[in-house]
């Protein structure tokens, strides 16, 4: 069964909604033990991410995420700030993150007299920059995003798509076993619907 983080921060109902929609079991758990012994793991999150890093240290959760992630090799897909924290820190936040990825959170930043609005907000095309088991390559596939943040990979071969807001920025990576999303698939109809179904699809590493 699919375990949902639950650390008080971030769309769990919407995201159980989709896994269920698509034939997956699912749960959401705040509890240490389940998600130290989970067999999938989902890490959303919105908002900020010093608080977000906070709740997780606060909660516990932080010490069971390395033991489910890093020993036992359990497949975790990481949504808008939850792929945020995946890395080792953000421009947002003095709280480093939990590392996972030799990548940092940056924001939007647009020359002078830009039209461009912070958050990018709406539905963008992805372009896929190498084939994975998340995202299968397929012509003009749309998802929606609500960021003023994104993510910056030091490791190209981390990035697994990209989608263009004034220039080109990380919209998923891979490494090993982790996932990381920066829109929301549990918004983005058909398409995020297969992505949904191919992360319950994934064999653990």
């Amino acid at each position: 069964m699919l375990t949902i983080i639950n650390y008080g921060i971030g769309n769990l109902n919407s995201v159980a909604n989709m896994i269920r929609h698509v034939g997956g079991k699912c749960r959401i758990s705040n509890s240490v033990e389940e998600i130290a012994n989970a067999e999938k793991l989902i890490l959303p999150g919105v908002g900020a991410f010093g608080r977000g890093m906070e709740a997780l240290n606060a909660s516990g959760i932080t010490e069971a995420l390395s033991i489910a992630v890093l020993k036992r090799g359990v497949p975790i897909l990481g949504i808008c700030l939850g792929m945020q924290l995946m890395t080792k820190g953000s421009e947002e936040g003095q709280l480093p993150g939990l590392g996972w990825l030799d990548a940092e959170v940056v924001k939007f930043r647009f020359p002078e007299g830009s039209l461009l609005k912070i958050p990018h907000m709406g539905w963008n095309t992805l372009s896929i920059q190498r084939e994975n088991p998340l995202i299968r390559l397929e012509e003009r596939q749309r998802f929606y995003f609500v960021h003023s943040y994104h993510v910056v990979c030091e490791n190209k071969r981390d990035i697994t798509a990209t989608c263009d807001y004034g220039y080109d920025f990380v919209a998923a990576f891979a490494h090993n076993n982790i996932f990381g999303a920066q829109f929301h698939p549990e918004k983005s109809h058909r398409f995020g619907m297969a992505v949904m179904r191919n992360f319950l699809e994934m064999k653990s590493c």
